[in-house]
């Protein structure tokens, strides 16, 4: 796994490097293999509590290495369906795995890296970040591995269209604009919001942080108000029962920072 990602687990808190910085970090079976398995044990991993999702090199990832993929009528039907579902499971995995994840971007994120970038909580990227779906450039349906669900629902149907119809790059200024990514900073003060934005979120109770992440998933597609609000309410009970809850009640009235214990 070192060899096309890099993980560094410590305190908490797992960098995850793509890292084939020669190949634009385009995802071979290797890479492919390697972030499914990874995100998909993630959920039985209590005490990794944030993810920080990276890239070695000058972009985050071209997409899926047509170098080393075999695709179209040389597969199959039923081989291409392997493949697809192969790495739309990574996406599926990122969604269903309780830690939040920071995704910093840099250069490229096109196709699959673009999809990367969307199935992450939190995006901050360099001034030279631009993302496109690069599928139906090659004669590919512009809708693949998630992006149709998630980039409708960040910036609307109409500029969602603009983008997946045409393939064109957003750069990072536009996707600052859109709130696509809370920041857009040189990679030195990038790295350091990053690690601000992760000791706020490990100052948070273990159990409060997953279920705010899993309450701001499932709310995107409830049925209404009072749908979002009855998982809110279930959340809060939930957590008010923990003792991370009155240490850190009582950790607030005496101004002081929290000693949470449960992982």
């Amino acid at each position: 796994m070192d060899e096309v990602l890099h993980i560094d687990e410590i305190d908490g808190v797992a960098r995850v490097t793509l890292n084939r910085p020669d190949q634009l970090n385009a995802m071979n079976p290797a890479l492919v293999a390697a972030l499914r398995g990874y995100f998909q044990a993630l959920y039985d991993r209590p005490e990794i509590r944030v993810v920080v999702l990276q890239a070695a090199g000058r972009a985050f990832c071209c997409g899926l290495d047509l170098k080393e993929h075999t695709i179209g009528r040389d597969v199959g039907v039923v081989g291409m369906l392997a493949l697809q579902r192969g790495i739309r499971d990574i996406l599926l995995a990122m969604r269903r795995c309780p830690q939040p994840i920071v995704c910093l971007v840099q250069g490229a994120a096109s196709g699959g890296g673009f999809a990367l970038a969307l199935a992450s909580d939190i995006r901050l990227a360099t001034p030279d970040a631009r993302m496109n779906a690069a599928f139906i450039r090659i004669g590919l349906s512009g809708c693949d591995v998630g992006v149709s669900y998630f980039l409708p629902r960040m910036v609307g149907s109409s500029v969602a269209a603009h983008y997946l119809l045409t393939g064109r790059f957003m750069d990072a200024p536009r996707a600052l604009a859109l709130g696509l990514f809370s920041t857009v900073a040189p990679l030195p003060e990038l790295q350091q919001e990053c690690e601000s934005v992760v000791a706020d979120m490990l100052r948070a109770a273990p159990l409060a942080l997953r279920l705010t992440k899993d309450a701001l998933g499932h709310a995107i597609d409830a049925a209404g108000l009072e749908a979002c609000i009855a998982l809110e309410d279930r959340n809060q009970v939930l957590c008010s029962q923990t003792e991370d809850f009155a240490e850190g009640l009582q950790a607030f009235l005496g101004r002081r920072e929290p000693d949470y214990r449960d992982r």
